[in-house]
């Protein structure tokens, strides 16, 4: 059976961006390698992630990073992008849809709204959180306020130097 996987990284304190939606803390975090992240990736069959998380990744990168996977960028406008679908398509309907059309595994990339929206509707089944050692003291929360109150099972941890990665899953 395939599943809807989170992997993101936050901060001591739960943020994933500064107020600014800035990210430059991740780039000073003393990691191991690629913490992971290559074998998380040959994982996923697809990708899924908010507008905002869309507009942040091109601002970051000449190229689309992920072009090698299917990717759907929620939105409530077209915009033109040759790697990625926009939709404004129900997650409840799109996940399932996804996981079957791709044959795979999907990556809830973020951001915080999108997985609000999916812990509403229990679409998560795995968490993968890298724990970056550093407080920011204010952003954007990976669990906006009125989050559903949603119950979670420690499955493993890992240390990539400086970085813990907590892996959770559905109870």
């Amino acid at each position: 059976m395939h599943k809807n996987k989170l992997y993101i990284a936050i901060s001591l304190d739960g943020m994933i961006a500064k107020e600014d939606d800035s990210l430059d803390w991740l780039e000073a975090a003393e990691g191991l390698g690629d913490n992971g992240y290559q074998a998380f990736y040959d994982s996923i069959s697809s990708v899924v992630m908010g507008n905002r998380t869309y507009r942040k990744v091109m601002e970051m990168t000449d190229d689309f990073p992920y072009p090698d996977r299917p990717s759907y960028v929620l939105s409530r406008t077209q915009q033109e992008d040759p790697n990625v679908t926009f939709t404004s398509e129900s997650l409840k309907t799109l996940l399932p849809e996804l996981q079957k059309k791709h044959n795979g595994d999907v990556w809830i990339v973020g951001g915080g709204e999108l997985v609000k929206h999916c812990l509403e509707h229990q679409l998560i089944d795995e968490f993968q959180i890298a724990i970056i050692p550093v407080v920011l003291g204010s952003g954007i929360p990976l669990f906006p306020n009125g989050t559903a109150f949603t119950e979670l099972k420690l499955t493993k941890v890992e240390q990539f130097n400086q970085i813990t990665m907590l892996h959770y899953m559905k109870k």
